[in-house]
């Protein structure tokens, strides 16, 4: 495999397990490189609170067209 698709095409193909190892591995071997993981997003509290919203709401429309 060379190309990042192949790649992405051999992960798609992973059972989960193997999947969340690869990814365990994948962050070891940025850390050990020196590389920086991307910082934490921030969200404030009501940014939180009006995506649960509109979640609960989701989940009760979809338990209405059961």
């Amino acid at each position: 495999m060379s190309t990042l698709a192949e790649i992405e095409r051999a992960a798609d193909a992973l059972p989960p397990d193997e999947k969340r190892e690869l990814l365990v591995l994948l962050a070891a071997r940025l850390r050990a490189g020196g590389d920086r993981l991307p910082e934490p997003r921030q969200y404030s509290r009501d940014q939180i609170q009006a995506w649960i919203a509109q979640d609960e709401g989701d989940f009760q429309r979809f338990q209405r067209t059961k």
